[in-house]
Parts: structure tokens; sequence; C-alpha cells
């Protein structure tokens, strides 16, 4: 590619992260117009439509999101190299994107981001919450936080806490008036707090497990939320039983607030993993958050 076209790729990586040109256009600091000039002009060199547009929406075509997932990491390691050059010797600098959900906040960003950024304070993070799964290629993230077993195959995976578990809470007086639950099968005739997924759109049934046996209970009840914290959060208000990550819950564990329900079938997870494209080489920022984290946030989830 012509080192002309450059600028047009950044703003059509921008767009494409945005999925709006008016977005890219504030992003960038320039006119809407400009931004969709840029891209008409990368389309006409490459001969191919990057981006299919409607009066509503912008979404990547299958040559877009090629583009977005060759170029894109190459792209961002070598801005980031270019400004890491820039530095004093030994000092930091540069951009860290990070994608993670709301649950992973207090055992990963609140140990991690104050003492990372005493440290390095040259390097700005941007931190983008999303219970949804999240391309991190195609958003232009560095880096994300997941359970391992929603992570992509093909990506680098660095433990962050220690296995957990999921359990299932209710309040002292909720138990009291509708009775505890026994057997997975007993949840069914429960006032189950339901999440329903943001990626896929469809009712979470709650995965519980012993031995070598494990059940998926389809939950229902009168209260549904897309957001994993409100689902505990409601069970404290005796709403119903929730389905919670249990570090998460612990204080009000320990105080009486909750009670675990059929904790044998409590299932273990293998725990929160930062993670990146194998192909893309770890920029100075990522590789010392990694490093911060690896240190602190092990601590966290015990």
């Amino acid at each position: 590619m012509k080192p002309a076209l450059l600028p047009q790729l950044q703003v059509f990586l921008v767009v494409a992260r945005q999925r709006s040109f008016s977005g890219a256009a504030r992003e960038l600091g320039v006119s809407t117009a400009a931004v969709s000039q840029s891209v008409r002009q990368l389309e006409k060199h490459l001969r191919v439509v990057l981006l299919a547009r409607t009066t509503r929406s912008v979404s990547l075509t299958d040559a877009g999101r090629r583009l977005v997932e060759g170029a894109g990491p190459a792209l961002a390691q070598a801005t980031a190299t270019l400004t890491e050059v820039s530095a004093q010797p030994g000092e930091a600098v540069g951009r860290l994107r990070l994608s993670l959900p709301r649950a992973a906040v207090p055992f990963i960003i609140d140990p991690v981001l104050p003492t990372f950024r005493a440290r390095h304070p040259r390097v700005e993070v941007e931190v983008s919450l999303e219970d949804r799964l999240v391309d991190i290629v195609a958003g232009g993230f560095d880096a994300g936080v997941r359970l391992s077993e929603t992570i992509e195959r093909d990506m680098v995976q660095v433990r962050l806490t220690d296995p957990f578990r999921f359990v299932v809470v209710g309040t002292p007086e909720y138990l009291a008036r509708h009775g505890t639950p026994q057997r997975p099968e007993d949840l069914l005739h429960h006032e189950c707090i339901t999440f329903r997924s943001p990626t896929t759109g469809t009712l979470y049934a709650w995965e519980l497990e012993r031995g070598r046996r494990t059940w998926r209970v389809p939950v229902r009840g009168g209260v549904v939320t897309n957001d994993g914290l409100m689902c505990s959060s409601m069970a404290k208000m005796g709403l119903g039983l929730a389905y919670a990550f249990e570090p998460r819950v612990m204080e009000e564990l320990n105080s009486g607030q909750l009670v675990r329900v059929l904790e044998p079938y409590a299932p273990t997870v293998p725990g929160y993993f930062l993670y990146f494209p194998s192909r893309a080489q770890r920029s100075g920022p990522l590789r010392l958050f990694i490093e911060a984290a690896r240190e602190l946030a092990l601590r966290g989830v015990k």
C-alpha cells in the first residue's frame, strides 16, 4: 500500500471501530464529509467496498473486516512503537485500550489501575465496560478481560485471577417464605432473577455441576436484567434467587445478608484472563500492564 494511503487507513479504522462516520469525525476532530471522503478514496484505490452504509447504520463488509483484522493490530503496534521511542530512557509512553465486563472491575481495575498509573503516568488508559462479548480486534482494543471459556482459541491468554465459583444465593427472608431448593430441578419452582445475555439476547440457563454430572436449568422469574451485577443487588432486595460470581457477593455472604443454596452444585470456573491477538506483538504499555496485573490482581480473587 502506498504511504500516502496511511491517513485514509487510519480514518477507516476509526470508522470501523465507531461504526459511525459522525462518531469518527468527532474523535478525529474533522468534518463528517472529510471522513467520508477519506474512506471513499481508500475504497477507490483498493477497488473494494469496505463499509456497508445505510441511513441508520454502518457495518463492515467481508473485505472491511479482513482489513481491520490484518492492518489494525499492525498499525496500532507501529503507532505505539513510534510513541515509545520518542520517550525518555526508561519512560513508558502511549495508550492502552481495554475491554472488560463490569463484574471484573473490582478484581482487575480497582487493584491494578491506581498503581499502574502511578508507575507510568504518561500511559493513557481507556477502559470500556461491556458485558457482551466484544471483538477486540474490530473494536481497536489492545486487550480484553474475560472468563477463559469465552475467549477465542487463537488469542494469547494471561491469567489474572485464581479460579472461583458461581453460586446460587438468596436472602434468609426469601428462603423462609419460599423454602430452600435441595436439587437443581427445584429452581424451576422458585422466583429466580433472570439474566438476558447482551450478546445473544437469550435468557441464561443457570449452569450447575456435581461430580461428572452437569445441569443447565432454564430458570424464570418476574425480574429480568442484562446486567450481572444487578442480579445480586436484586437478590439482596429479596426479589428472588440469583446466580452470582462468588467473590462479588462474599461481603454479603459473610454478613448474612445473602445465603448460598445448592452449594454442592456450585461450578468452579478457571477465572479471569487478559487476552490479546496471538499475531500482535505486545506493546510496551500492554506488557507493563500485564506485569502490574499479574502482581496485583491475583491477590483479589481467592
